[in-house]
């Protein structure tokens, strides 16, 4: 994956929640070979690099997420996994495309030592995530806690779910398709399905049309196939509203993936206390974490969301941790100092971060997480 900053001037380009924002290189303007809408509560941003079947890529690209979503969300009540979760503790069946994501999510959990929990179902619950996020957002009873900053707002340091059910107590088998939650607790994709459709999206949109794709869902972004000249163009941030007006970072990627996790987005007030989705598994409660944006890019947008939610758990060790991965990240803090980690481009504003390795120019080649050795967090 080669990185080359583009400058900001020449920024023009799509809203995406979540903190990037793919854009339209300067001189590209006005092309065919891109659209957006917008599905579970985010938008969906579809890019070519070629103009070869626009209306075709995105069809294969809502066929994708459609799948997913019939299979992976808590929202639905007809949803595969809400009947799963609704098995008490029987062994179930599940189709290929459900054991694909399960097989993800418990991959995720062991690469990070369960910081990326999909257990954590039911203290999102608690913590008042019950419903699809355009329902949360309208029915939140402090709709100015999305406008201020986290610093100005810090959590209250309350444990909302005390029995927590971990990832080795989930009996999973890949071959078999079989699975089984324990009694009482339930399972939750949002950590690593997201990331997933979008790297499977971008997928059939290359295969369905021969040519090179992006798809951004929210903050995710995956890409397939050849990138356009110059690569793909990308503006890091930390508000989804944002545009590329805001404090960011402009990129480019020509491989692999690129996922912003943030606390600073998709708050929300429950029982007088300001909330958001990031859990800490360890607790229960969302993270307090010492980080409000982290940014990562690897071999696969999945791999580069894991990464960013375990680094918001892991708060002051995230930096360490991050490099011995080896993937390129970059990191705000609370107070909205920058630190990048290995060969992240260069920032004019950045500091680098402790334990990182000395920047290069650009990342060979993306890199897939694997597991690391465990370190004390701060």
């Amino acid at each position: 994956m080669n990185f080359e900053p583009t400058a900001p001037a020449t920024l023009h380009g799509l809203r995406s929640p979540g903190g990037t924002l793919p854009i339209v290189s300067p001189g590209a303007r006005g092309r065919p070979y891109e659209a957006s809408w917008e599905t579970w509560s985010t938008s969906v941003v579809l890019r070519l690099a070629d103009p070869c079947g626009l209306d075709t890529a995105r069809i294969a690209v809502e066929q994708e997420l459609d799948a997913i979503d019939r299979a992976c969300s808590r929202f639905r009540a007809d949803s595969e996994i809400a009947r799963m979760n609704g098995s008490a503790g029987r062994t179930v069946r599940v189709s290929p495309l459900l054991a694909e994501a399960l097989a993800l999510a418990l991959r995720a959990a062991q690469l990070t030592d369960g910081d990326v929990d999909p257990t954590v179902g039911s203290a999102l619950k608690l913590a008042g995530y019950d419903r699809d996020w355009r329902l949360l957002e309208h029915l939140s009873t402090d709709t100015s806690s999305e406008s201020a900053s986290p610093q100005e707002r810090p959590l209250a340091p309350i444990v909302l779910a005390r029995a927590v059910c971990g990832w080795r107590s989930v009996a999973f088998n890949g071959a078999a398709r079989t699975v089984r939650v324990p009694s009482g607790f339930e399972i939750d994709l949002g950590a690593t399905a997201k990331a997933w459709a979008a790297d499977r999206a971008a997928h059939a949109a290359a295969q369905t049309t021969g040519c090179g794709a992006l798809v951004a869902i929210g903050g995710d972004i995956a890409t397939s196939g050849l990138a356009p000249t110059g690569g793909w163009a990308i503006y890091v941030t930390d508000d989804h509203r944002s545009d590329h007006h805001a404090p960011g970072q402009a990129i480019t990627i020509h491989s692999g993936g690129l996922a912003t996790s943030s606390t600073a987005v998709r708050r929300w007030r429950h029982r007088g206390r300001t909330m958001h989705h990031i859990i800490d598994p360890s607790t229960g409660a969302p993270a307090q974490s010492t980080w409000r944006t982290v940014s990562v890019a690897a071999a696969s947008c999945a791999d580069a969301n894991i990464a960013t939610t375990s680094a918001l758990i892991r708060a002051g060790a995230a930096p360490a941790w991050l490099a011995r991965m080896g993937v390129p990240a970059r990191l705000v803090s609370q107070n909205g100092r920058v630190y990048t980690i290995g060969s992240w481009p260069t920032d004019r504003r950045r500091t680098r971060a402790p334990s990182a390795p000395q920047p290069r120019s650009h990342v060979a080649e993306p890199r897939r997480l694997r597991t690391a050795r465990t370190q004390d967090r701060t």
